[in-house]
């Protein structure tokens, strides 16, 4: 939660550049209380698994959170009960007459194919443009992130020579963004994708910042701050196991794939994995929070305008 200074004070000027939660008594005084709507957006096939990830991030701030799991309307599951699916999800179609505080679009198991080839893809395109008009901040995890960049400004994703898969370490280059605070100077994150995007591609779209950058993988963090956007290419969200369950699956299915990198213990697929992420991955997604509570309109109606 912020700390409410006098503007007029020294100390609010040096926290603010600094990246410190400060507010002014007058913003503070205007400030109404309600349970954030944040809507989750899940792709990928393990929904359950997913919500869990997503759901323990977001869960974990001292904010009331109205979490809702939307679908894509035409798009069938094939690994998830449809009795869950029925119960839990809303399809897009139902959902896009509302308003929500926070979106987050998930990562899909789809990256060899062409934008333009997947099933769905004019509806989340659809949802793309839903995002200006009925969201105030939407997060882009991955593939999702990756065609969020692409539909609003071109950029393509590239396919690697081979899979990005491990935990890599990540430089914090934007120190004083309000969505690092705590961060340190860097952090291990997992990766697990076929693609990327490119740095100088990023870099050349006006508005389009990298927050967190590797050396091995490039960019993972970008905030999109004329889209109200940030899209991360990797995955704060994962559990201690969830590299290895993927490791074990192409083992067992034949599948040629290398041990995931600085993820074992002395790179030995027999020991037990080491959770190198956690903090980081409470901290942004806190922040990111934060960062709606403090901007959103407590009339609903108003987002988006």
């Amino acid at each position: 939660m912020p700390i409410t200074l006098p503007e007029t004070l020294p100390a609010y000027r040096v926290l603010q550049d600094e990246g410190v939660m400060v507010m002014s008594p007058e913003r503070a005084a205007r400030q109404d209380i309600r349970p954030l709507k944040i809507g989750l957006l899940n792709l990928m096939p393990k929904k359950i698994q997913t919500e869990n990830q997503f759901a323990r991030l977001i869960g974990a701030t001292p904010l009331q959170i109205d979490l809702s799991l939307i679908r894509m309307s035409e798009h069938q599951t094939k690994n998830t009960a449809a009795e869950h699916m029925e119960t839990f999800y809303r399809p897009f179609q139902e959902v896009k007459d509302e308003k929500f505080d926070g979106l987050i679009i998930t990562g899909a198991p789809i990256e060899h194919l062409e934008f333009d080839q997947v099933t769905y893809w004019e509806e989340l395109r659809q949802v793309f443009d839903w995002t200006q008009t009925n969201v105030h901040s939407t997060f882009g995890v991955c593939w999702g992130g990756m065609a969020m960049i692409n539909h609003f400004h071109g950029v393509k994703k590239h396919i690697l020579p081979q899979k990005a898969f491990g935990c890599f370490l990540q430089d914090n280059v934007a120190p004083a963004s309000h969505y690092l605070r705590g961060f340190s100077d860097d952090c291990f994150i997992p990766v697990s994708r076929w693609t990327e995007m490119k740095r100088e591609e990023i870099e050349g779209v006006d508005g389009m910042k990298i927050l967190l950058d590797s050396k091995e993988t490039g960019p993972c963090l970008v905030e999109d701050e004329k889209r109200r956007a940030l899209y991360i290419f990797n995955h704060f969200e994962y559990e201690n196991d969830t590299l290895k369950q993927e490791y074990d699956r192409d083992v067992a299915n034949g599948t040629p794939i290398n041990v995931p990198s600085h993820y074992y213990p002395g790179n030995d697929p027999s020991q037990r994995p080491r959770n190198r992420w956690r903090s980081h991955a409470h901290l942004l997604y806190g922040n990111w929070i934060n960062e709606i509570y403090q901007t959103t309109h407590f009339d609903m109606d108003k987002i988006g305008r």
